[in-house]
């Protein structure tokens, strides 16, 4: 994770703005709490919106000047503190060290020959920075009193981590005075940086991300202001923009979830040391032992002594990584576009595909993904295709008959079509479909080839446009496999290929292309209302930075610290955190 920033080197204190009266200032975030309110954009002005939002925050960027906390020296320089701080407190520390590599940033390298498998690294709990941490500490009271800290548990770690950052005998200090100045996520591009992703799949969550952090920032600003509870706060005098922009970039790219001492829930944590290891393809490879109360890390892969020490963030697309950590993985294995896809309720077979989709437990409506690898559908976007493009014949088949359940349970494997002239109109749609979002971009993949062998291109201008290349060159694959597909149920149809045929009482499985494993199709099925809900969680999705699945590990993902196990308690608190990042 070390390449979350390109560090500007920072004077504590310098070039201060003329002191601001507390009207004025809470004159301009009054506005900036209005002006973020409206939780839907009007379709089409989203850019409009941003760049008005944008100016407010600019405004007030500009009266904050030089008001930001700031340490001397950079972030290097206190790396060795780290490392001692790190040995006091029971972590390991021996057989690698923090290094600045050409590409990725500061990053781990071995110091020894490290055997995939091997346990390298351990952090125990008390270094952590956790939710249930900051309960403990000086933000306790408000956070006893504020529905939308106790909802959120990015926010409560980001106003943890800027408490902590102003108390000079702060246990975290040697870990927090090693965290980047600046990130490279969106919040930092400037608008020039920002038009580069104009036209991608990525541009709305990246104008939602920063509206989101504006509001809540106003939203805080007058708490902490106001609160009886917030008056202890180190906040109080000075709690700029730029603290909270930073703030929620550090747990942004570094949080991940933990199981809490008694292993009934999870948390949220940031995880000194362990946090500087940057990514690669592969397996997730760290996890919790919560009879050592430590997070453990087994080696990815064979290391030499010398080499960088990589681990695997988790199945994250090129967006995900651009908008949620700040960089763009070259050869990501799991790179994917969106696809919105639903049957129509004008439909006259509407009621009938509905009843088929809803027993083999995918929506009428929801969002897909075209993958970069080959083959670009997973099972279960395969099977709701072949509904969308059943007739009524192959409907019937479906829902009634001794063999209906089987057939229901093999639409998402690929060895079974339905009829060859299903798959046909499947392959023939989704070349169509591919094709059309692929005109909505305004340059071709050698445009962009282009503009990226300007010399005098930012690096966030360059990753804006590897990003939206990247988006193009996993769509035209789409089209070229849809077509290719498309060309050989054809010939079958052609020459009379007979269909395969399936055994009855066969095990009723799925294929997941994909994944390369078999599940049943009900088990991989997505709520969609489920989806959006974590989404509004969280100020963005956690950070897939994994936990192995034991029995003493829980498994990461996008849940907040509200786990399904507490689910009844906290749909309240659920309800609030949504519409505060709606």
């Amino acid at each position: 994770m070390g390449k979350k920033s390109r560090v500007k080197t920072q004077k504590s204190g310098s070039g201060a703005a003329t002191a601001v009266s507390p009207k004025e200032m809470l004159n301009l975030i009054g506005e900036l709490l209005q002006k973020c309110s409206n939780p839907n954009s009007t379709p089409g002005r989203e850019w409009e919106e941003y760049v008005q939002i944008r100016g407010l925050v600019e405004k007030i960027r500009k009266k904050q000047k030089g008001l930001s906390v700031v340490f001397d020296g950079k972030r290097e320089d206190y790396f060795p503190e780290l490392m001692e701080w790190c040995q006091e407190n029971g972590a390991s520390t021996e057989g690698f060290e923090l290094t600045e590599f050409p590409e990725e940033g500061f990053g781990l390298k071995s110091t020894r020959e490290i055997k995939a498998e091997e346990l390298f690294l351990w952090i125990p709990r008390k270094l952590l920075m956790t939710v249930e941490s900051a309960k403990s500490s000086v933000l306790g009271p408000l956070y006893s009193q504020d529905r939308i800290l106790q909802a959120m548990g990015n926010i409560t770690l980001a106003f943890h981590l800027l408490c902590e950052r102003t108390n000079p005998d702060s246990f975290w200090l040697p870990y927090i005075k090693t965290l980047p100045n600046e990130y490279d996520t969106p919040l930092y591009f400037n608008e020039d940086e920002v038009q580069y992703l104009q036209s991608t799949q990525a541009i709305l969550d990246v104008f939602s991300q920063y509206k989101n952090t504006a509001r809540q920032y106003a939203y805080f600003y007058k708490v902490i202001q106001t609160h009886p509870n917030a008056t202890k706060l180190p906040l109080k005098d000075s709690f700029t923009f730029d603290d909270y922009r930073w703030a929620v970039s550090s747990v942004m790219t570094r949080q991940n979830q933990i199981p809490t001492e008694d292993g009934s829930r999870v948390t949220l944590a940031l995880i000194p040391l362990w946090d500087m290891c940057n990514h690669t393809n592969g397996l997730i490879t760290t996890g919790y032992n919560l009879e050592d109360d430590r997070c453990e890390c087994v080696a990815l892969q064979d290391f030499k002594s010398g080499e960088q020490i990589y681990i695997f963030y988790g199945t994250r697309s090129n967006a995900e990584f651009v908008i949620h950590n700040g960089f763009f993985f070259e050869n990501n294995l799991h790179d994917r576009v969106k696809i919105k896809l639903g049957v129509s309720k004008s439909d006259r077979l509407y009621a009938m595909k509905a009843e088929v989709l809803a027993r083999a437990g995918i929506p009428t409506s929801s969002v897909f993904a075209l993958h970069v690898t080959e083959p670009p559908i997973s099972a279960q976007l395969l099977a709701f295709l072949r509904v969308f493009c059943m007739d009524e014949d192959e409907l019937k088949g479906h829902l009634i008959g001794d063999h209906a359940i089987d057939k229901i349970f093999t639409l998402g494997n690929s060895e079974f079509p339905v009829s060859w002239e299903n798959e046909i109109k499947l392959w023939t749609f989704l070349e169509a479909r591919a094709s059309l979002l692929l005109k909505t971009y305004k340059t071709s993949v050698e445009d962009d080839n282009k503009v990226l062998e300007q010399p005098d291109l930012t690096f966030h201008s360059a990753m804006a446009v590897k990003l939206r290349r990247a988006e193009k060159e996993t769509l035209e694959k789409a089209v070229k496999s849809a077509s290719d597909n498309r060309k050989l149920y054809s010939k079958n149809l052609e020459e009379g290929t007979p269909l395969p045929k399936y055994e009855e009482g066969n095990i009723a499985f799925v294929e997941n292309s994909v994944a390369g494993s078999k599940l049943p199709l009900v088990l991989e099925s997505l709520d969609e209302e489920d989806v959006k809900l974590q989404e509004a969680i969280t100020i963005s999705e956690i950070t897939e930075n994994g936990f192995l699945n034991d029995k003493d590990l829980l498994p990461n993902g996008t849940k907040s610290e509200n786990d399904n196990i507490l689910a009844d308690d906290n749909h309240q608190e659920t309800a609030i955190a949504k519409e505060f990042c709606s």
